[in-house]
């Protein structure tokens, strides 16, 4: 029901909606016929069916690269998040995981549900990595090494300042980037980026989701792990979990915009590092994932769901970003829309508000200064349009024989 009244308040929705269905049921039937792709394919799907479409945009060598790359980088996630494992059982495994990549027997039970099976079945991941080309291998075994000993790191470190913070997100996500840009250039299709702005692709996504899953990491069993830094959160309460009470609303909010300013920092550098690609397929990779993201931080910006449930973009706009992020001034158009979304929402007397406003007229001020504003048409920020209940009614028609046919070809 609650996607039929967002159809409601947005028909225009329907329509990206659909074709986001029907691009997702494409990319399922994808799927390659042999056991170990056959696995990973319907494990991405399971473990990530937003990065699952996402990566359809690729060409097929690079695509099983990143596959492979997002699924051994996934496994060894699995594992720092364990919070069962102990700790003398973790580390080492965290730090030889790079070389269990080339071990077709390896396996490791742990996780729970998709994450599960992936570990039990890991030597499907194993044998198809072992089918890529040299370069692609060594870029993962690079990645996934740098990566394994910095999350060692930090199963027994806090993350205490913004630069401990910095760190962190290097190792899970800023590595990313910089593996990533590696494959691109691997391919032939890329030059090679700068570490440096590689590496903010990453802090950005990554900052991003420590901030949206706030909840869901404090009320992790058996034991939470929290990757907020207690230099930012220490301003405003004495616990990290006083956050989530009520009775601390108004500073929880605070150290939430706070966060949210912090992230804002990188998106210069993302800007940057996507206007220059040339290839189409790996810009649409990179670019609509950056637009999410900052779409979630306007979404989470000022508001006290983030610690009281899951605040997201609706459906029908994830839909539009998907459909509509095809050039450097569609996501010109994007970041600068949601940045005004997000100034709209700062409170003067917020005490970080001179330094958000600050990121934020920086941001516009590269938006505006790329020429590019005038070349699309903005589906984010819109009057509120008038439809009449017939044209309603009709849409509602539509999406029931849609929906028909899609379940008629399930079965």
């Amino acid at each position: 029901m609650g996607s039929l009244r967002a159809i409601l308040k947005n028909p225009e929705d329907l329509y990206p909606l659909v074709k986001l269905k029907l691009a997702a049921r494409h990319a399922e039937k994808q799927i390659p016929p042999s056991p170990h792709w056959g696995f990973c394919y319907s494990m991405l799907h399971k473990v990530s069916r937003s990065f699952a479409l996402v990566i359809q945009q690729l060409p097929v060598e690079l695509r099983d690269a990143v596959c492979i790359f997002y699924l051994v980088l996934r496994a060894l996630d699995t594992v720092e998040d364990d919070t069962s494992i102990p700790t003398d059982v973790k580390v080492p495994i965290l730090i030889s995981f790079h070389q269990h990549v080339y071990d077709r027997e390896w396996h490791f039970s742990c996780g729970t549900k998709e994450y599960k099976v992936l570990m039990d079945q890991f030597h499907h991941v194993s044998t198809a990595f072992l089918e890529l080309r040299k370069h692609y291998q060594q870029a993962i075994e690079d990645i996934t090494m740098r990566m394994g000993a910095g999350m060692a790191k930090f199963i027994c470190k806090e993350v205490e300042t913004t630069d401990d913070y910095d760190e962190y997100c290097h190792y899970v996500a800023g590595l990313v980037g910089l593996g990533l840009s590696k494959l691109f250039h691997a391919s032939g299709k890329e030059d090679l980026a700068s570490d440096s702005l590689s590496n903010s692709m990453g802090l950005f996504l990554q900052k991003t989701n420590i901030i949206r899953d706030y909840l869901e990491d404090i009320n992790e069993v058996p034991k939470c792990r929290m990757f907020w830094p207690r230099e930012i959160w220490s301003k405003y309460v004495n616990k990290l979990e006083e956050l989530k009470y009520e009775d601390n609303s108004a500073k929880a909010v605070q150290c939430l915009n706070d966060m949210v300013t912090n992230a804002l920092s990188h998106v210069e550098d993302c800007l940057t590092y996507m206007s220059a690609l040339r290839d189409p397929s790996i810009f649409r990779f990179c670019a609509i994932p950056q637009v999410m993201a900052i779409g979630t931080l306007a979404m989470c910006y000022d508001n006290i769901e983030v610690f009281r449930g899951v605040v997201k973009m609706r459906r029908g706009l994830t839909a539009k970003v998907i459909d509509q992020t095809r050039t450097i001034a569609d996501v010109y158009g994007a970041f600068f829309d949601f940045s005004c979304m997000l100034k709209s929402k700062v409170n003067n007397n917020d005490p970080n508000a001179t330094k958000t406003l600050k990121r934020l007229e920086a941001i516009l001020k590269t938006c505006r200064d790329s020429g590019t504003l005038n070349k699309r048409k903005s589906y984010i920020i819109r009057s509120e349009p008038n439809y009449s209940p017939v044209l309603i009614v009709v849409i509602f028609i539509i999406l029931a024989i849609i929906l028909a046919q899609l379940s008629g070809n399930r079965s």
